[in-house]
């Protein structure tokens, strides 16, 4: 997927720079004619302008892309009955800040389902920052034991789901 993002920004770049380049010779005609789309009877946009806007609009969905999920999430199996969780948000989000210890729990449900135990137990879970180049990022890590009901320990001292 990165790399699709990467080819589509290359292209992005280079069809912005080819607009923006002349060849010195006058009688070549422009990437974008000089024309103008009527709105209204008062109100027009050139071609040129509404090519830009859209190029814009494509480079900040590119980067942002809003349809992404905000974590991602890496899962590896300890043993038969313990799963480690490993989260990254999304770079740059509108929210969502607080979804790592749901999204934690939700995956941990169904593969307890999906394997037929009656529980989980949360045996650790931690969140915090991790700082990168490009901006810091939210990261939280949980690791999950599936139990029967028989197995949980006698005092409650971890709390079943």
């Amino acid at each position: 997927m990165n790399t699709v993002k990467v080819l589509l920004a290359s292209f992005l770049s280079a069809l912005i720079l080819a607009g923006c380049s002349t060849t010195g010779d006058s009688s070549a005609s422009p990437l974008i004619p000089d024309k103008a789309l009527r709105l209204t009877a008062q109100t027009s946009i050139s071609l040129s302008n509404l090519a830009t806007g859209a190029l814009i609009v494509g480079a900040i969905q590119l980067i942002y892309d809003p349809l992404a999920p905000n974590w991602e999430i890496e899962e590896a199996r300890l043993s038969e009955n313990t799963y480690r969780f490993s989260m990254k948000m999304k770079r740059y989000h509108t929210g969502g800040a607080g979804e790592s210890i749901q999204i934690l729990k939700r995956r941990a449900r169904q593969l307890q389902l999906a394997q037929g135990y009656t529980a989980y137990q949360l045996m650790e879970f931690t969140e915090g920052i991790d700082s990168q180049t490009l901006g810091a990022r939210r990261i939280a890590e949980g690791t999950v034991r599936l139990v029967q009901r028989d197995q949980a320990d006698s005092f409650m001292q971890n709390e079943l789901y």
